[in-house]
Parts: structure tokens; sequence; C-alpha cells
């Protein structure tokens, strides 16, 4: 009995091992998956992840920029509002949060070096740090090319080395102008969760591993207590047989009682 309750306890241990290792392996994989994330959103937010609004404002037969309380910068035959301060609340847009802003303008677009080089130039003087703008492109599938909004066609450009009009492209691929540079870059735009959502799930996956983990242990821990280790046992003692003098006289006092 004891030899078997050992045996049961070992492979109750062997249990438990296995279900730590089998815990540990799924944490290094999700953890994994977490940091792959975590340089994906890197990644993203060089070229489309952070995004600036940048609204444009082609002049009228008037020549003049807006008065509506915003800053316009006039440039060629244009005027431009780079959105920053107290108006930029969000700090960061999506592709599709930008052009709902800007209805009744446009997002930047860019038809020659020198409007480029203006918009590079410029951004310094609103933003201290390096940002990325968006542009007013899309994916034309019709004609394979990237278009500006309006239909209108795309003459110049001034893409980074890594990205090209030519590249198959996917219909949700977008365009941002980084500021360090003045380079042109497309990136697929991905919803993701946020991080922090991803942290707590995975938080509240290995807790609850380790703790079902640990109920199956107590659980056949106490199975192995209660039915191998403390069985009941009785003692019977050995039995003893008496010398020939002593039962002669039990014997006779056995006779003696007898009536």
């Amino acid at each position: 009995m004891l030899l078997q309750a050992l045996q049961s306890n070992r492979e109750g241990l062997e249990t438990v091992r296995e279900l730590v290792c089998a815990t540990t392996l799924l944490y290094n994989i999700i953890f994994s998956v977490m940091e792959s994330t975590e340089k994906h959103q890197r990644s993203l937010s060089f070229t489309c992840g952070v995004l600036v609004l940048f609204l444009q404002l082609r002049l009228g037969l008037t020549g003049d920029c807006p008065a509506d309380g915003r800053t316009w910068v006039p440039f060629g035959d244009g005027c431009y509002h780079f959105v920053h301060g107290a108006e930029d609340k969000i700090k960061s847009y999506t592709f599709d949060r930008a052009k709902t802003l800007c209805q009744g303008f446009e997002l930047l677009t860019i038809q020659s070096a020198e409007e480029n080089d203006f918009v590079f130039k410029y951004s310094p003087e609103v933003w201290k740090n390096n940002v990325n703008i968006w542009l007013g492109m899309y994916y034309d599938t019709n004609s394979d090319n990237m278009k500006w909004f309006g239909e209108k066609p795309v003459g110049f450009s001034n893409w980074e080395d890594s990205s090209s009009p030519s590249d198959l492209m996917p219909l949700d691929t977008c365009v941002a102008l980084h500021t360090n540079t003045g380079k042109w870059e497309n990136a697929e735009e991905v919803k993701q969760k946020p991080s922090a959502l991803l942290s707590a799930l995975v938080i509240l996956s290995v807790v609850a591993i380790m703790g079902v983990s640990a109920v199956i242990w107590f659980l056949r821990q106490k199975r192995n207590l209660g039915t191998s280790i403390f069985t009941p046992f009785e003692y019977h003692p050995p039995f003893r047989v008496l010398d020939p003098d002593r039962s002669c006289l039990v014997e006779a006092e056995e006779n003696d009682n007898v009536p």
C-alpha cells in the first residue's frame, strides 16, 4: 500500500510538472506574440501609426486664404493649415478619421518638388518631433496606380527606396510623408487592439492556467492522502501459546467452576 501511495504521488508530481511546463510554454508563446505585435506596432508608427492631420485648401479666384480663425499658410496657388496646439486634441488620427475632419477641405496633395520641399521645411516650425503627415492618396484598382482624391493623377512623387507605387498594394494602403526626410512611404493601415488590453489578457490567461494547475494538484494530493497513505488498519497481536503448567492450572480452574 505504501509503495502504491508513493507511486501515485510520483504520478501526481509528474502531472503537476507537466502542467507547469505547459503553462511556461504557453506564457512564452504569448510573450513572443506580444513582442512581435509591439515590434509591428513600432514599425507602423514610423509610417502611418502616428497620424498628424494636415489640411490643404486650393486657392479660388480671389486668391485669399480662409478667414476662419485658423492659421493658414499660403504657398504657390494653395493654402495650408498645419493642425497643432489646442486644436490638435487627438494628437494622432486614423486615415478615415483624418478624411472626416477634412470635410470641406482636402488632405495634403503634393504636385511638385517645390511644394514637397515647402512642407518638409515648414513642418519643424510647427512640430518639434518628427511626425508623419497623411497624404490624400488612394490606390485605384481600375488603373492599378495611386491617385489623389478628386481623381487627380499623381504627377510628382517622392517615394522612399523601400516604397513604390509599382508595388503590389492592398486596397487599404495609405501614404504618409516623413517630416524628417520629406520622403513618402506606403503602408497598410492595420487596426490593432490596444497593447494594454492584450497584456491584461495574457496575465489573466497565465493566472487562470496556474489556478487550474493548483486545483488539479490539490485534488490529486487530497485523494492520495485520503486513500493511500493514511489507510486505516487493525493491529492483531500474535497468538501466544501457554506453557504446560499454566495450561493445566487454567484447565483446573475451569473444572472447579463447573457445578
